[in-house]
């Protein structure tokens, strides 16, 4: 293990290590107007929800490390107490891209991203037109971490209206994670697509899931079985008693062909092939069948 004293590295250095270890990270694709009523466009990936009542959202633009400046979203956000949080999807994040570009005071970032400026309604603030979900925001407070370069300043935002393109709903009006084809923030260049890896993990049991500490010894103590693995048998209600796990593999001729004269570890081998596939019951029946 390499150890790293803050203290003892150049904010440069330790900024970079903490994005390269803490990712992926939500992208808010933020956008401000100046007291001139000038627009501003900006993407920051220190950002996440907070909240649902009050419905908060954070981000934080840091200050500049090379000389301590502030950026214009920080000082529109706390002059106007207004911005929109737009999310980013895989169809924008070039453009997204483009927009971080430090362009002078006075120059629109939509324009040079190519991005529709949409009027919103609750503030002066523009939306992204092509972001799938925008977020109106007033701003509540915005607490300043530190006043060197590098140090990041929460802005604590309320939603006030949310815009959600209908093109990323499913049919119980719900967002599907497949449509709206998100994009993060890693370290260094690197983006992650949502879709592209995706995998679900059902919550645990409404009920109350076994837990991995009752499990039988030799399902606990099996080098076949990932910590995963252990997680996904430990969250049933019951263990199969092994009279209805025999009924099962007796129904189910290609089971039983492959578990008769098998040792332990071929059975957890086989029953590892279950979970893999997320197919629990069929696992358990399996290993209570032994």
């Amino acid at each position: 293990m390499i150890t790293i004293d803050p203290s003892q590295v150049t904010t440069g250095k330790l900024h970079g290590l903490m994005l390269g270890a803490i990712g992926p990270r939500p992208i808010a694709f933020a956008s401000t107007i100046d007291d001139n009523g000038t627009a501003n466009l900006s993407p920051f990936s220190f950002f996440n929800v907070f909240s649902a009542n009050p419905p908060i959202l954070i981000f934080s633009p840091a200050r500049r490390v090379r000389d301590n400046t502030t950026k214009h979203t920080l000082d529109n956000a706390v002059s106007t107490k207004e911005v929109v949080i737009n999310v980013v999807n895989y169809d924008i994040v070039q453009q997204m891209s483009l927009s971080s570009t430090e362009y002078p005071e006075g120059v629109n970032e939509f324009v040079k991203s190519g991005l529709t400026m949409v009027p919103s309604e609750k503030v002066k603030a523009y939306r992204v037109g092509e972001a799938p979900v925008q977020f109106e925001c007033k701003v509540n407070e915005v607490v300043p971490m530190g006043q060197e370069g590098g140090a990041g300043n929460l802005v604590i935002c309320e939603v006030l209206l949310m815009h959600i393109n209908e093109d990323v709903m499913d049919e119980n009006n719900r967002i599907d994670q497949h449509k709206i084809d998100l994009v993060a923030r890693m370290g260094g260049n690197w983006y992650t697509r949502a879709n592209m890896g995706m995998f679900e993990v059902p919550k645990p049991l409404s009920t109350m899931g076994i837990g991995v500490d009752v499990l039988p010894e030799e399902v606990k103590a099996s080098t076949i079985f990932t910590g995963n693995d252990l997680g996904k048998l430990g969250n049933v209600e019951v263990i199969p008693e092994k009279v209805k796990a025999l009924e099962f593999v007796n129904n189910h001729m290609d089971i039983k062909s492959k578990i008769q004269q098998a040792n332990l570890i071929e059975i957890h081998k086989f029953a590892k092939q279950y979970l893999d596939k997320d197919d629990i019951d069929t696992a358990w029946n399996i290993l209570a069948a032994k």
